[in-house]
């Protein structure tokens, strides 16, 4: 469907005129078909994106490269989605696009179906959902069993004759100038799709793969040569893009001179940088810019010099041309098929639902992949529920990984309760994962969630250093993240009861977490594995079926993971009466929707302590801390000793969990005042007025013993208060009074030491 590049020649003559090249760039498409100009979005949608890719080529006739660096499928809009993607493929055909990096989200059902289906020629019988025009290339992607390329060479039935590749690189002649393109997917791949999808390919050093690969290129002629990658910067600053504190930037300071430009991608970012006399840019995502790269190149020399290197708004360019007009109609009629489609497969309802179920977000608004969330857990639930029955493994517990979240589920606008939809529910989860039972240790569960905070498969902190897991119904998980890196999860348990690190628990997860995905390679030693067969998608149409038919499925926001940080200085035991102190974090889910305590109340046992405040402000951060509280309570008096616990609950959340404390003896305090201070033997008559306290208690009972002078009194105390007369001295000289409070079964005893002196006269 795209037109083939004009080709003036493939020899520059002798003392050739410098030739004007234009490279054209998109990146994590991502299956936007429609235009999006929602909450400050601006996405193009992909007839405009495809007539403005057009436009921008009439400025340069035949000497125009579209490109691309991955993610163009994959995490797709329902209307893309629910037909493999096929409308996305049919758009960018049209718009002509010549070649793009892999990204990982190509690889999302794996290997076989990316060149098997997507890189396959279309044929309406044998593979009516593939037939991409465009040559695909990674050469750090390479075969296990001979380490080739991975990837394909489709050029035979590309637009262009002249272009050629190798799976690795793509090579096409413009103007007389041959351009060289290297491919790249980031290095993260095995943890970012299904292990299983790739397991018979290996990923190798971008730097290394491109440098290597950019050599040969220019030893076979190329006087241009591009990086395509899937791999990008952090924010959108020069420096972080140059940093070898990132991976990107390490790409950046890492790749030789014989690469001109490095087109990016996999953060979602736009920038356009130079960067050692080079452009390092980004279009951003889904459709809403496109990079412009023009450069003036000597094919006697191979001198490259950039004239133009900018963003372009891809909705901002009227079509003039008619080729660019045409292109946006026929792609236009693509869409709105797609759309007619997807409307009837979509409409469907499934169920009712109470309220929102939102994935985290910061306090910008953007995604937080860091935080729990109530979409998260009611994904995880569902997935528990639907292996539950003992031929799916019985499932007691299972988890779900934040990035297999697309989207919100929100329901038909108009209020709460709302109708859900089986678009609106085929969204959230578009990947078409199966669910996987097997068997785990409480230890291995722990790994897991140790595993929450992120190394990949190098043992360096990734992209997103931080990945929440959802986690079902029933369990719930402290930790203190300041403890040390592998030990910072502090409890678990099941249905009110402690996971025994010893005992067996049958576990749930998609087939993407089973594998190892996202860097959760504990789920690796999960034995008796079983893939049940189930899809993730009908997991949740069965089970609003059977829970949101006809009664709205209410949104659980209770916290299934909840942060604990007892002071360095913490006692190993509290008495009663005494302050016991600790941090507490991960009390709220992040939307406003959200239901939020503004206090849990406090339990010792049975006894009610009070309660502390929750600070619930969102920041910037990508963890689950929000939901904070500074806790200082006191024991009070009513509080059994022995081993109890702190019990905490929200009363909006639901939120609720205890913690083991031991709690001992509040600590007795007895004074002692003694009349009159002179004493006379054999005449006066000494009074003892006592008193026992004890912090925290109100009433102090038990019994006081007080020797002295050779005899022995016993009082009771009354209202912790007691009066002893003693007898007369019958002998001169100082006299120890031993006052002793024997304590009771809340406070432990005391005892004072009195020393008069007894005179003559």
């Amino acid at each position: 469907m795209a037109a083939p590049l004009a080709v003036i020649s493939t020899a520059a003559p002798a003392n050739a005129a410098p030739v004007t090249i234009q490279i054209l760039a998109t990146n994590d498409f991502h299956g936007r078909l429609l235009s999006n100009t929602s909450n400050g979005a601006q996405e193009a949608g992909a007839a405009q994106l495809a007539g403005a890719v057009k436009q921008l080529e009439s400025d340069h006739p035949g000497t125009t490269v579209f490109t691309a660096a991955g993610d163009l499928i994959g995490a797709s809009t329902f209307e893309s989605f629910i037909q493999r993607d096929k409308p996305t493929l049919d758009a960018l055909n049209a718009a002509g696009l010549d070649v793009s990096s892999a990204g990982n989200h190509e690889f999302d059902a794996g290997y076989n179906d990316l060149v098997s289906r997507v890189m396959a020629p279309y044929d309406a019988t044998t593979n009516p959902e593939g037939g991409a025009n465009w040559q695909y290339i990674a050469a750090n992607v390479r075969k296990k069993s001979d380490s080739s390329y991975a990837l394909p060479d489709v050029t035979a039935r590309t637009p262009d004759a002249n272009d050629a590749s190798d799976g690795g690189t793509w090579t096409t002649t413009v103007g007389g100038v041959k351009i060289g393109f290297v491919g790249g997917v980031t290095e993260e791949l095995p943890s970012l799709v299904s292990p299983s999808g790739i397991a018979d390919l290996k990923i190798s050093s971008i730097i290394d793969e491109t440098n290597a690969a950019a050599d040969r290129l220019k030893a076979d002629g190329a006087d241009v040569v591009v990086l395509l990658v899937h791999e990008g910067a952090p924010d959108t600053t020069a420096a972080s893009a140059s940093s070898n504190a990132n991976a990107f930037g390490r790409i950046v300071n890492g790749v030789d001179g014989d690469v001109s430009a490095i087109i990016s991608g996999h953060t979602h970012l736009a920038y356009n940088h130079t960067i050692n006399g080079r452009p390092v840019v980004s279009a951003g995502q889904y459709g809403t810019n496109l990079n412009r790269l023009v450069m003036s190149v000597d094919p006697d020399t191979d001198a490259v010099s950039v004239t133009t290197n900018d963003i372009v708004r891809a909705n901002t360019v009227t079509l003039t041309d008619q080729t660019a007009i045409d292109t946006k109609a026929a792609v236009t009629t693509l869409v709105s098929d797609a759309v007619t489609k997807a409307d009837v497969l979509g409409a469907r309802v499934l169920g009712k639902i109470a309220g929102p179920f939102n994935r985290a977000k910061l306090a910008d608004g953007t995604e937080n992949r860091g935080g729990e969330s109530t979409a998260g857990n009611l994904v995880a639930e569902v997935q528990r529920w639907a292996t539950s029955t003992p031929e799916a493994g019985g499932a007691q517990i299972a988890f779900m990984n934040p990035g297999g979240l697309r989207q919100d589920m929100t329901g038909v606008a108009g209020g709460f309760p709302a109708n859900l939809t089986y678009k609106q529910a085929a969204v959230v989860q578009p990947f078409a994962n199966t669910l996987v039972n097997m068997k785990m240790t409480g230890a291995q569960i722990k790994t897991v969630l140790e595993q929450q905070w992120q190394r990949d498969g190098s043992g360096n902190v990734p992209t997103r250093p931080f990945l929440r897991l959802g986690v079902s119904e029933g369990f719930l998980a402290t930790y203190d993240a300041k403890r040390p890196e592998g030990d910072r999860v502090t409890g678990m348990w099941l249905n009110g009861k402690a996971i025994d690190k010893a005992a067996s628990y049958s576990v749930t997860v998609n087939s993407f977490l089973a594998s190892g995905g996202d860097n959760f390679r504990g789920f690796n030693a999960g034995t008796g594995k079983r893939d049940t067969g189930r899809v993730d998608l009908q997991a949740m149409v069965d089970y609003l079926a059977a829970k949101a038919a006809t009664t709205p499925l209410a949104v659980r926001s209770e916290q299934r993971q909840v942060g604990v940080s007892w002071a360095a200085d913490a006692p190993r035991f509290y008495r009663i009466g005494q302050d016991v102190k600790l941090s507490l974090s991960s009390l709220a889910m992040s939307t406003a929707a959200d239901a939020k305590d503004a206090a849990l109340a406090i339990k010792a046992g049975d006894v009610a302590l009070g309660s502390t405040a929750v600070d619930n402000t969102i920041g910037t951060s990508p963890f689950d801390d929000y939901g904070t509280s500074a806790v200082s309570v006191k024991l009070k008096g009513k509080t059994k000793t022995g081993k109890q616990v702190l019990t905490f609950t929200g009363a909006s959340t639901g939120t609720t969990f205890s913690l083991p404390i031991d709690v001992r003896k509040a600590k007795g305090a007895l004074k002692v005042r003694t009349k009159p201070e002179r004493v006379v033997k054999g005449k006066t008559r000494m009074r003892l007025k006592l008193k026992a306290s004890a912090l925290g208690l109100s009433k102090v009972t038990g019994k006081i013993t007080v020797k002295a002078g050779g005899k022995t009194y016993t009082v009771k105390l009354k209202k912790g208060k007691a009066f002893v007369r003693l007898d007369r001295f019958a002998n001169t000289g100082k006299k120890r009074i031993v006052v002793s409070y024997a304590g009771n079964r809340k406070i432990r005893g005391d005892r004072e030491v009195v020393v008069v002196k007894v005179r003559r006269r």
